[in-house]
């Protein structure tokens, strides 16, 4: 049986005049963040993310999050209207989405759009409901043997199911670990790879990195394909809203599996991208329509956006119940939580219940005022795209900058974010993927300390992460994961021959 009594608690925090205010001002920030390309939900949250030191770790974690799900359907705005999608998750949109509108058809698509959103959040929601205790309970068994597992098993599920080319996706992970090893060693309090530099000694900042990596590489990228901003009008009203939800039982099917699609790949470290891709592949696959996919279908607006935003939403509950972030935004969201000195794990709600589930009612509420603002301010956002990149691109940059200088006054830390714009950008040009690299720099720490403790347990046996059922599964599955691609790369060829 659920109790539900923590969860009642937790409106009690969320539903205050004050807590609804941040909510509808992270929404409508993350609204225009998911317009304007060259942000992004988690360059957007890193940028807020020193706005909210001063505040109380529930408040400022309700406007980081808000801020998250108001940059998802912005996202999808961008993608329907102008061919532009806003976040990365939003690319598949694109496909359908737009050629809808271009039929006239702009106001339906939004409309759909939105809804889908919505039912995929709110089951992305229960789904953390449902089970944080569950995961949170099993988590306080954990030892170091047992940490460690879960660590490998979030660096190789990347590997294995991040979607993109395993040696990139493990080159990107090496790199984050070797950022992470920077400064304090946390076991010997010894410096190394500092290189004589008395800034590193505090290691690399993970909020400049992030800014650098998303904020910076993406406007690098954008300004070298001279992005022009040209679509559609739309205005969606209540009856297109009418119209869109009664028709919503026809898609019933491709509604609950991308949104378990979703559901499974944000507990995972999939990621909102590779569900919603995952999703329409899936719909297109299955669907009796398939030759209208990328003409104008429906069901192809449904399927990426129920499953990005279940994605979204459960992406956090491995970040509160495990410390091991879901999405590149909860990673970004888990440094707030370490800043604001709370321990991302089962110990969290054992120590912060009312942390943890005024957040989670957050999430029901958050979703619901995303849902009306931005029916109400999609002309009023979509005009904000009619203005000449020259202008938009300079106040992005301008931003950033000055957010990665507010983490330590430092201007060492506007330099080291210049350079994480470059890498960011050659990443992006070498299609090499910058999620892994935030992880490991997230959790690269930690994971050499829970290592480095489970081999003084053993004496230096790695026979430790086998030692007990919880941690053979874990080891195991991990190990698994990471040889799929190479069990891939074996079956072609006999396929083929």
């Amino acid at each position: 049986m659920i109790d539900l009594g923590p969860l009642i608690d937790g409106f009690g925090t969320a539903l205050t005049p004050y807590h609804l205010a941040l909510m509808a001002g992270g929404v409508l920030l993350g609204i225009l963040v998911g317009v304007l390309p060259g942000l992004g939900a988690p360059n957007g949250v890193a940028l807020l993310l020193p706005l909210t030191f001063g505040m109380e770790p529930i408040a400022g974690i309700i406007v980081l999050s808000s801020m998250y799900w108001g940059a998802l359907f912005g996202g999808s705005t961008t993608s329907i209207l102008f061919n532009i999608p806003g976040e990365p998750s939003s690319v598949a949109t694109t496909f359908d989405g737009y050629p809808l509108a271009k039929q006239g058809r702009a106001a339906e698509a939004l409309a759909t759009a939105f809804m889908s959103a919505a039912f995929g959040a709110l089951a992305g929601v229960v789904v953390v409901t449902l089970l944080a205790n569950s995961i949170a309970a099993i988590a306080l068994r954990f030892s170091a043997p047992e940490y460690f597992a879960v660590y490998l098993l979030a660096f190789c599920s990347f590997i294995g199911m991040g979607g993109g080319h395993p040696l990139k996706t493990a080159a990107s992970l090496l790199i984050g670990l070797a950022l992470a090893a920077v400064g304090f060693d946390a076991v010997s309090g010894e410096v190394r790879l500092t290189f004589g530099s008395d800034e590193l000694v505090r290691g690399v900042p993970f909020l400049v990195a992030v800014i650098g990596l998303f904020g910076l590489g993406e406007i690098f990228v954008t300004v070298e394909q001279g992005l022009r901003f040209e679509g559609v009008q739309a205005r969606v009203t209540f009856r297109d809203v009418w119209t869109s939800i009664r028709r919503m039982p026809r898609y019933w099917v491709a509604l609950i599996r991308s949104t378990v699609i979703g559901c499974w790949m944000g507990i995972t470290p999939g990621g909102p991208t590779a569900a919603s891709f995952m999703a329409y592949g899936v719909a297109r696959r299955f669907s009796k329509r398939r030759a209208s996919f990328g003409q104008g279908e429906i069901e192809g607006v449904v399927s990426p956006e129920a499953a990005d935003h279940s994605a979204g939403v459960s992406a956090l509950l491995p970040m509160l119940a495990l410390g091991v972030p879901g999405s590149a935004t909860a990673a970004v969201m888990m440094g707030g939580l370490l800043i604001w000195g709370l321990q991302p794990g089962p110990l969290l709600f054992v120590e912060q219940p009312e942390f943890v589930w005024g957040l989670i009612a957050s999430m029901y509420v958050a979703n619901v005022i995303a849902v009306a603002l931005v029916l109400a301010t999609v002309p009023l956002f979509a005009s904000v795209l009619r203005t000449p990149f020259a202008i938009v691109g300079p106040l992005i940059v301008v931003s950033c900058l000055i957010g990665a200088y507010t983490v330590s006054s430092s201007l060492f830390d506007v330099v080291l974010a210049l350079l994480f714009g470059v890498l960011g950008y050659v990443f992006k040009k070498l299609d090499y993927p910058v999620a892994p690299l935030v992880l490991a720099l997230v959790l690269g720490d930690r994971a050499e300390t829970a290592f480095r403790q489970s081999m003084i347990l053993s004496s230096g046996s790695l026979a430790i992460f086998w030692s007990n059922g919880i941690a053979a599964t874990l080891s195991t599955l991990a190990l698994l994961l990471a040889a799929s691609p190479l069990v891939g790369h074996w079956r072609r060829p006999r396929q083929a021959a």
